[in-house]
Protein backbone atom coordinates (compact mmCIF):
# COMPACT_ATOMS: atom_id res chain seq x y z
CA UNK A 1 0.00 0.00 0.00
CA UNK A 2 1.33 3.42 -0.85
CA UNK A 3 1.51 6.44 1.18
CA UNK A 4 -0.48 9.08 -0.22
CA UNK A 5 0.87 12.89 -1.23
CA UNK A 6 -0.60 14.65 1.86
CA UNK A 7 -2.83 17.61 0.96
CA UNK A 8 -3.98 20.48 2.95
CA UNK A 9 -7.05 18.71 4.47
CA UNK A 10 -5.12 15.69 5.75
CA UNK A 11 -2.16 17.72 7.49
CA UNK A 12 -4.11 20.98 9.04
CA UNK A 13 -6.38 18.57 11.27
CA UNK A 14 -8.35 20.14 14.22
CA UNK A 15 -5.96 19.76 17.76
CA UNK A 16 -6.50 16.47 19.14
CA UNK A 17 -8.94 17.01 22.07
CA UNK A 18 -11.42 18.10 19.15
CA UNK A 19 -13.17 16.17 17.01
CA UNK A 20 -11.65 15.09 13.90
CA UNK A 21 -14.59 16.38 11.71
CA UNK A 22 -14.44 19.73 13.24
CA UNK A 23 -13.00 21.75 10.58
CA UNK A 24 -14.27 19.60 8.31
CA UNK A 25 -16.89 22.67 6.95
CA UNK A 26 -14.03 24.81 6.59
CA UNK A 27 -12.47 25.16 2.98
CA UNK A 28 -9.22 23.24 2.74
CA UNK A 29 -7.02 26.34 1.97
CA UNK A 30 -8.38 28.80 5.06
CA UNK A 31 -8.23 24.89 7.49
CA UNK A 32 -4.41 26.54 7.36
CA UNK A 33 -5.75 29.59 9.28
CA UNK A 34 -7.19 27.77 12.16
CA UNK A 35 -4.14 25.43 12.54
CA UNK A 36 -1.59 28.55 12.65
CA UNK A 37 -3.87 30.23 15.36
CA UNK A 38 -3.96 27.11 17.74
CA UNK A 39 0.25 26.62 17.48
CA UNK A 40 0.83 29.88 17.36
CA UNK A 41 -1.91 31.26 19.99
CA UNK A 42 -2.68 34.29 17.72
CA UNK A 43 -5.53 35.80 16.18
CA UNK A 44 -5.67 34.86 12.21
CA UNK A 45 -7.97 36.25 10.01
CA UNK A 46 -8.36 34.92 6.57
CA UNK A 47 -8.19 37.75 3.58
CA UNK A 48 -11.54 38.46 1.64
CA UNK A 49 -10.62 38.85 -1.58
CA UNK A 50 -7.76 37.82 -4.18
CA UNK A 51 -5.37 39.50 -5.15
CA UNK A 52 -5.73 39.77 -9.21
CA UNK A 53 -3.00 39.10 -11.74
CA UNK A 54 -0.89 36.58 -9.07
CA UNK A 55 -0.07 33.36 -9.09
CA UNK A 56 2.22 30.32 -7.45
CA UNK A 57 3.10 26.93 -8.73
CA UNK A 58 2.24 24.00 -5.93
CA UNK A 59 4.99 21.33 -6.13
CA UNK A 60 5.12 18.06 -4.44
CA UNK A 61 8.29 18.75 -1.45
CA UNK A 62 8.96 15.55 0.20
CA UNK A 63 5.80 13.84 -0.05
CA UNK A 64 3.67 17.48 0.88
CA UNK A 65 1.80 19.69 -1.97
CA UNK A 66 3.39 22.89 -1.12
CA UNK A 67 3.28 26.39 -2.34
CA UNK A 68 5.60 29.33 -1.81
CA UNK A 69 4.81 32.81 -0.59
CA UNK A 70 6.52 35.87 -2.22
CA UNK A 71 7.42 36.59 1.85
CA UNK A 72 9.54 33.07 1.31
CA UNK A 73 6.72 31.39 4.05
CA UNK A 74 5.19 28.08 2.56
CA UNK A 75 2.47 25.87 3.25
CA UNK A 76 1.04 22.74 2.66
CA UNK A 77 -2.01 23.33 -0.44
CA UNK A 78 -4.75 20.99 -1.94
CA UNK A 79 -5.93 20.76 -5.54
CA UNK A 80 -9.20 20.64 -4.15
CA UNK A 81 -8.78 23.97 -3.35
CA UNK A 82 -6.40 25.74 -5.41
CA UNK A 83 -5.42 28.80 -3.12
CA UNK A 84 -3.58 30.31 -0.82
CA UNK A 85 -2.91 33.24 1.20
CA UNK A 86 0.04 33.60 3.69
CA UNK A 87 -0.43 33.40 7.55
CA UNK A 88 3.08 35.29 8.03
CA UNK A 89 3.27 38.12 6.00
CA UNK A 90 -0.74 38.26 5.32
CA UNK A 91 -0.61 38.12 1.59
CA UNK A 92 -3.89 37.92 0.07
CA UNK A 93 -5.25 35.37 -1.58
CA UNK A 94 -3.41 34.43 -5.04
CA UNK A 95 -4.63 31.28 -7.23
CA UNK A 96 -2.69 28.48 -7.30
CA UNK A 97 -1.44 26.11 -10.36
CA UNK A 98 -1.25 22.57 -10.27
CA UNK A 99 -0.79 20.15 -13.00
CA UNK A 100 -3.91 18.91 -15.14
CA UNK A 101 -3.65 15.56 -13.83
CA UNK A 102 -2.70 15.32 -10.62
CA UNK A 103 -3.57 11.46 -10.24
CA UNK A 104 -0.74 10.97 -12.69
CA UNK A 105 1.99 13.28 -11.28
CA UNK A 106 0.87 11.81 -7.59
CA UNK A 107 1.14 8.18 -9.04
CA UNK A 108 4.60 8.96 -10.56
CA UNK A 109 6.29 9.64 -7.62
CA UNK A 110 4.26 6.99 -5.28
CA UNK A 111 7.27 4.29 -6.31
CA UNK A 112 9.86 6.49 -4.19
CA UNK A 113 10.53 6.47 -0.57
CA UNK A 114 8.44 9.68 0.69
CA UNK A 115 11.25 11.94 1.43
CA UNK A 116 12.71 11.34 -1.95
CA UNK A 117 9.28 12.38 -3.67
CA UNK A 118 9.70 15.72 -5.36
CA UNK A 119 8.07 17.06 -8.31
CA UNK A 120 8.07 20.72 -9.98
CA UNK A 121 5.40 22.41 -12.39
CA UNK A 122 7.11 22.60 -15.92
CA UNK A 123 6.18 26.43 -15.73
CA UNK A 124 7.44 26.84 -12.32
CA UNK A 125 11.17 28.84 -12.24
CA UNK A 126 11.77 28.17 -8.66
CA UNK A 127 14.78 28.39 -6.83
CA UNK A 128 15.19 25.08 -5.67
CA UNK A 129 14.14 23.29 -8.58
CA UNK A 130 17.13 21.04 -9.64
CA UNK A 131 18.93 20.75 -13.08
CA UNK A 132 17.80 18.36 -15.38
CA UNK A 133 19.32 14.74 -13.83
CA UNK A 134 19.97 13.38 -17.41
CA UNK A 135 22.06 16.77 -18.02
CA UNK A 136 23.94 16.21 -14.69
CA UNK A 137 24.53 12.57 -14.60
CA UNK A 138 26.03 13.07 -18.32
CA UNK A 139 28.46 16.00 -17.25
CA UNK A 140 29.46 13.85 -14.53
CA UNK A 141 30.11 10.92 -16.43
CA UNK A 142 32.38 12.69 -18.69
CA UNK A 143 34.20 14.74 -15.50
CA UNK A 144 34.97 11.23 -14.09
CA UNK A 145 36.23 9.77 -17.44
CA UNK A 146 38.02 12.46 -18.23
CA UNK A 147 39.96 12.68 -15.17
CA UNK A 148 40.27 8.72 -15.01
CA UNK A 149 41.90 9.07 -18.41
CA UNK A 150 44.26 12.34 -17.34
CA UNK A 151 45.23 9.27 -14.45
CA UNK A 152 45.44 6.89 -16.91
CA UNK A 153 42.72 5.05 -14.95
CA UNK A 154 39.91 2.61 -16.34
CA UNK A 155 36.41 3.91 -14.98
CA UNK A 156 33.97 1.34 -14.55
CA UNK A 157 35.72 -2.14 -14.77
CA UNK A 158 35.99 -4.94 -12.41
CA UNK A 159 38.75 -5.07 -10.25
CA UNK A 160 40.59 -7.71 -12.36
CA UNK A 161 40.57 -5.19 -15.23
CA UNK A 162 42.09 -2.85 -13.89
CA UNK A 163 45.57 -1.34 -14.95
CA UNK A 164 48.68 -3.59 -13.65
CA UNK A 165 49.97 -0.83 -11.36
CA UNK A 166 46.18 -0.03 -9.28
CA UNK A 167 46.26 -3.88 -8.79
CA UNK A 168 49.59 -3.68 -7.51
CA UNK A 169 48.75 -1.42 -5.58
CA UNK A 170 45.92 -3.05 -4.16
CA UNK A 171 48.01 -5.54 -3.13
Amino acid sequence: MSIPVVRAETFYLPPPARHPEDWSQIPPAQRVFRWAEHRQQRRLVPPAGFILGQQAFARINHNRWVADCLCGSAQVVTPADPRMACTECGLGWIRLVFPEDVAAVEASVAGLLPHERNWWHDDDPAWDRPAAAEDEDQELVALVAETAAAAGLVVGTPRSSLSPAIEEASR
